[in-house]
């Protein structure tokens, strides 16, 4: 399996909304990103702003994942991956490159939303790459998870 890594371009945003539907755990569809505030437009112009700093990987050029973030806040807003390429370092790497950007722009903390259920995937991923919970839940219900990228866990 060869896959490819690189910065998130415009482009990509329909690709990443109909990936974002397609995972195995937490997918949105179109309408349920629009519900939230996430559409095609408002995807392409974060990216294209810089807002929305995201990496991609690519399979033969075809995006497989992704790995988004907020420029103004530090936080981690979504990682997807198609189920077919789950457990082969691919999301790993993607937030990997995500919490180096956000380290070389001077955070000191990160954090995003996850699951509570300790029988869904994300929950032991992102725990086993030293996320920790902070006690509290976000507007969606998630827990919030928080990472300091400059200290070791």
């Amino acid at each position: 399996m060869d896959i490819a890594y690189r910065n998130a371009l415009p482009e990509d945003a329909p690709a990443c909304i109909a990936l974002r539907g397609r995972t195995r755990e937490n997918a949105f569809s179109v309408e349920q990103l629009r519900a939230v505030g996430v559409t095609l437009e408002s995807w392409r112009s974060g990216i294209l702003d810089g807002s929305l700093p995201g990496h991609v990987a690519t399979s033969a050029g075809t995006p497989v994942g992704y790995c988004f973030g907020d420029r103004d806040t530090g936080e981690i807003v979504v990682l997807a991956l198609l189920p077919e390429y789950e457990g082969k370092g691919i999301g790993k790497t993607l937030l990997g490159r995500m919490v180096e950007d956000f380290r070389t722009m001077g955070f000191e903390r990160l954090f995003l939303g996850c699951s509570a259920d300790p029988k869904s995937r994300s929950h032991g991923f992102y725990r086993h790459l030293g996320w920790r919970s902070t006690g509290t839940v976000d507007a969606l219900n998630d827990e919030v998870l928080e990472y300091f990228p400059g200290v070791a866990s």
